[in-house]
């Protein structure tokens, strides 16, 4: 394990992962017995002169919160054995919750209902709850002859059917979220302490653009949606004060393509959307996608104006096949980087 946290960060803080609904044992009040009212007097300004150390000393302890993001998984039968021990270990770890940034399936399975069902309930096993995006490998590439030359559109419905049918996560916990009005229920929206999270549909390699000039109808539909429920949740995070966003999305949008002024042109318009709104955004964002098998964590989005990196935005990417692996995010409101991040190998390497 690999542990990530810029100067000044607080190890002690106190942990708020727990979902709000945890009960906690209540402790019975002290009681003392002293011979006189003097003794007595004195036994209760001790104790409530520690007491008020103790309030004091946690008042100043950051808040912390913590969840995982894996991606690209499992595409082999040795990743589908491991995943259920990967996600118990993020369960130990006590993740809020585990992102999953798309493909649960290599780009050559064939994309059936059997093998639809089967990962949704493999990742509906999770002891914590799991938030999926959808991946090119489930539905854009299903039109290729090794994936069963599938209509993408009707792929995508099914998986709508079995991912998104109800506004929860997955898991054998599950948290409620928010989901987008209208036709697009895969994109989502959650809070986790003063955090807001939302997950888009933008699968690699270019968006389902398509491969002309012109694009695709769907896609033309699609991205309106996306760029509005980005644009919302960038608007919630500043009306609420909100010391950070989280994005969740498969595709890699190709930042370097698009800082030397040759985007992809399915990324086009969400890389402009995203600078820009991060620019006007006082907290922390931290976009997460999967798609190149790169895991990583750097600062690629630059300026639209200064060409320079924009030093309140993060990207991460996740673990990929053949490489496995997850890594967990602390939010710390205390911290000067707000997230942290220790990286996850998997199977875990003895020392």
């Amino acid at each position: 394990m690999r542990t990530s946290h810029p100067p000044g960060d607080r190890p002690a803080a106190r942990d708020r992962s727990r979902p709000p609904d945890a009960t906690r044992g209540a402790r019975r009040p002290l009681r003392t017995e002293s011979p006189d009212p003097v003794t007595r007097t004195r036994a209760g300004a001790g104790l409530l002169a520690a007491v008020g150390g103790l309030l004091l000393a946690g008042a100043l302890q950051a808040e912390t919160w913590r969840f995982a993001a894996i991606g690209d998984t499992p595409y082999s039968s040795h990743e589908l054995r491991e995943l259920p021990r990967m996600l118990d270990d993020i369960a130990a770890e006590h993740a809020a919750f585990v992102v999953h940034a798309g493909d649960f399936k290599d780009s050559r399975s064939v994309c059936s209902d059997g093998l639809f069902e089967a990962r949704r309930d493999l990742l509906d096993a999770s002891p914590v709850p799991l938030i999926y995006v959808p991946g090119d490998n489930e539905w854009t590439d299903c039109r290729h002859l090794p994936a069963g030359e599938f209509d993408p559109l009707e792929r995508l419905q099914k998986l709508r059917q079995l991912f998104f049918a109800a506004p929860r996560s997955l898991g054998q916990s599950t948290l409620p979220l928010e989901r987008q009005p209208g036709d697009y229920p895969e994109h989502l929206r959650w809070r986790l302490g003063p955090v807001l999270f939302v997950s888009l549909n933008v699968p690699g390699p270019n968006n389902n653009f398509g491969l002309g000039k012109e694009p695709r109808d769907e896609f033309v539909s699609r991205n309106a949606a996306v760029i509005d429920w980005l644009r919302q949740a960038f608007a919630v995070a500043r009306r609420e004060q909100l010391a950070g966003l989280v994005i969740i999305m498969q595709g890699n949008p190709a930042f370097r393509h698009h800082a030397a002024g040759l985007p992809h042109a399915g990324y086009r318009e969400l890389l402009r959307t995203l600078s820009d709104e991060t620019v006007a955004f006082p907290g922390r964002v931290l976009l997460i996608h999967g798609d190149s098998h790169w895991q990583r964590i750097d600062q690629p989005l630059r300026h639209p104006a200064t060409k320079r990196p924009i030093t309140n935005f993060t990207r991460l990417e996740t673990f990929g096949y053949p490489f496995m692996g997850w890594v967990k995010i602390i939010i710390d409101d205390e911290g000067p980087q707000l997230f942290r991040f220790e990286i996850h190998p998997h199977p875990r390497r003895l020392p």
